[in-house]
């Protein structure tokens, strides 16, 4: 029985020239101008065959079932693991391309260590009384705070919603600082979250509701500890973070990615008023950048400013001794250079929602009328599971970047189940944070429903902020 054909790259024995087989390597392979390229089985497996034959003849029984072939398919397996283990080692040399520990080594030599993830968990939130009238549903939006004794912080990681029907939840927290220090233990005293943070302006509609009452009305339990803040973040993440690091000292870099670390921040923008735009001038944006200047010639006798632009997240408070602009000025504060100051500036957050009709196969959903599925337990769980694809994607957006109704039907294509979206309409809220994060949709004129297919377009200083409503539905199950 004759030997079935050779694949193409085993074909290539015939083309090994002799002189190649007895030299230590082959041009094309190893560390070339594009990087490092390994050596396959298939072609250490064809130079293998071509020595064989050169030093045992022609006529060598090299068969599949030879045992010389078999040989020599055990060499070339153990010469392309060792291939594959040399091109480990040079992509781990190199920020693009290092994976895992290598990666970790690598920022520990420019001075960054891998940031630990928060810790996450729940707890337990109970209506202790009746409602005030006018205070019901009463609306905990995502992000807000509590705490420990200990002085531990704490933010709600989804919006809560509760009233005479529903007076008890389950809802998911996160600490609010990084790091294995917070895998909180309700055990531990000084570790168990029990009282909310009465700073935070997200609290307000809790704070008026218990003002009416004269009372507290949300009970906090607290009985399984936080876990994950032991974990790191993904390579991705890591590595993204190093490629932005800069390496110089007294830079708008540097001052970037210090204030990217600090626990709050979404999303930061350095502006240098001298080389770059000055957002504090009302005439930015108002002119074509020819017809005149920016700004008047800078006075000497003033100290000079550089603008940083801060987007925090939902659990950020902003002001106070303890808020997310004292922690940035602290932290450029060791920064900047003698005679320059900075301006921290919160950026403009303007909500944006999504409405759509879904197409839904392949899903247990019940039947009925479409009232009855769309207020199912399943239509919920989906509609949760939308709202976190689009708050990932909304997040990760920068400064600017308009939110583009093609990007968000493609995010929401993406949950298995969902067949097709029609009618999408993207919804903007006002640029404000404590409307922009409740669980109820705002009314009036600050609330614009842009055309089906539109995008959001916003301004340089302006941020989207993902509006996770749920009433009324943003998602219609037809």
């Amino acid at each position: 029985m004759s030997d079935p054909t050779l694949p193409a790259e085993l074909a290539d024995v015939l083309a090994v020239d002799a002189a190649a087989l007895r030299a230590t390597g082959s041009t094309g392979f190893g560390i070339v101008e594009t990087g490092f390229v390994p050596k396959s089985f298939a072609r250490l497996l064809a130079e293998k065959l071509a020595t064989a034959r050169l030093l045992f003849g022609e006529d060598v029984d090299l068969t599949s079932g030879a045992v010389l072939r078999k040989v020599l398919e055990l060499a070339a397996l153990e010469d392309a693991r060792l291939w594959a283990a040399l091109g480990a080692v040079y992509d781990n040399s190199f920020v693009v391309s290092a994976t895992a520990d290598a990666l970790t080594r690598l920022g520990e030599e420019l001075g960054i260590a891998r940031p630990y993830l928060p810790a996450r968990g729940t707890v337990k939130l109970k209506l202790k009384a009746a409602l005030p009238s006018g205070h019901s549903p009463l609306t905990l939006p995502r992000g807000a705070r509590l705490s420990t004794p200990g002085g531990h912080h704490v933010a709600l990681d989804e919006t809560v919603v509760l009233s005479a029907a529903v007076g008890e939840r389950e809802p998911a927290v996160a600490a609010f600082y990084p790091g294995p220090a917070h895998n909180l233990d309700p055990t531990q005293p000084q570790q168990k979250i029990d009282r909310w943070n009465r700073a935070d302006t997200l609290l307000t509609d809790l704070d008026d509701a218990e003002q009416a009452a004269g009372a507290e009305l949300v009970e906090i339990t607290h009985t399984v500890a936080l876990t994950g803040g032991e974990q790191q973040v993904s390579d991705a993440r890591y590595r993204q973070l190093l490629l932005a690091a800069p390496r110089s000292i007294w830079t708008a870099e540097a001052i970037g990615l210090a204030v990217a670390t600090v626990p709050g921040v979404r999303q930061v923008q350095v502006f240098d008023g001298r080389g770059g735009l000055d957002l504090n001038q009302s005439i930015f944006g108002n002119f074509n950048f020819i017809e005149r200047v920016f700004s008047t010639e800078r006075d000497l006798g003033n100290p000079y400013y550089v603008t940083v632009l801060v987007a925090p997240t939902a659990a950020a408070i902003w002001d106070g001794p303890d808020g997310l602009h004292a922690s940035v000025e602290s932290v450029i504060e060791d920064l900047r250079p003698v005679g320059i100051f900075a301006s921290v500036d919160r950026a403009d957050e303007v909500g944006i929602g999504v409405e759509a009709d879904l197409v839904i196969r392949g899903l247990p959903l019940p039947t009925g009328s479409k009232e009855t599925v769309n207020a199912s337990t399943a239509a919920t769980e989906l509609r949760a599971r939308l709202h976190a694809r689009l708050r990932r994607y909304v997040d990760e957006l920068p400064f600017g970047e308009p939110v583009r109704a093609a990007e968000v039907i493609w995010t929401l294509m993406n949950e298995p189940g969902v067949a097709d979206v029609r009618g999408l309409r993207l919804v903007r809220f006002p640029a404000d944070s404590a409307v922009v994060v409740t669980g109820s949709a705002p009314t009036g004129d600050g609330v614009q429903r842009l055309p089906v297919g539109d995008n959001a377009v916003l301004a340089a200083n302006q941020v989207p902020v993902y509006v996770d409503r749920d009433d009324p539905r943003p998602f219609r199950i037809v």
